[in-house]
């Protein structure tokens, strides 16, 4: 099979491959990448992908695809594998819909129910225009997302939000804070 892009490394190039290869200079994905680089080069061992994917463990398209990524956007993006500008999907809810959303859950459950879900979350905000439509699923990953003043992901439960905690039998105990006040009301046993 005919190869349709061919590699051709500059002497340069070629010698910041060998000594990415020979110092393992960065992470392993890069040596690799360094690896298939000097075998597929035309003026150097000009591999077969097929010989080159059975020499460094990988599949054939991928030795493919690196070489497609040298042709096009050349030998820096290719070996450093530079961060995408733009996600593959859009996003789907602006900050300010995300922050209503937010809002929303925030705020006390319709009548009749106890707790938000996140079917009745998203039925709630197409109800309140916040959008046109939208997956419990993307409801799901909005509430997931959180980050303080200065942009920076939160982990875990921010403080204050009542944490809830499990009683015997792996059921829900309710809101700790509630717990908590409540226990000294009550006798404990043990």
């Amino acid at each position: 099979m005919r190869k349709l892009y061919i590699v051709r490394l500059t002497k340069p190039e070629r010698v910041e491959l060998q000594s990415v290869v020979q110092k393992l200079k960065g992470t392993g994905q890069k040596v690799r990448r360094a690896q298939v680089l000097l075998k597929a080069d035309a003026d150097g061992p000009n591999w077969t992908d097929e010989r080159i994917a059975d020499a460094f463990s990988c599949r054939t398209r991928t030795v493919e695809r690196l070489r497609h990524r040298f042709v096009e956007r050349g030998f820096e993006e290719t070996l450093h594998r530079v961060e995408r500008q733009q996600p593959p999907v859009e996003k789907l809810l602006t900050g300010d819909q995300e922050a209503r959303i937010i809002a929303t859950r925030l705020g006390a459950p319709p009548k009749g129910y106890n707790n938000w879900t996140l079917r009745l979350l998203a039925r709630k905000i197409v109800e309140l225009k916040i959008v046109d439509s939208v997956s419990h699923e993307t409801v799901r990953r909005t509430l997931k997302k959180r980050h303080d003043e200065s942009g920076n992901r939160i982990l875990g439960d921010p403080a204050g939000s009542g944490r809830r905690v499990r009683g015997p039998h792996g059921r829900s105990a309710g809101n700790l804070r509630k717990a908590v006040q409540s226990a000294g009301a009550r006798a404990v046993h043990g």
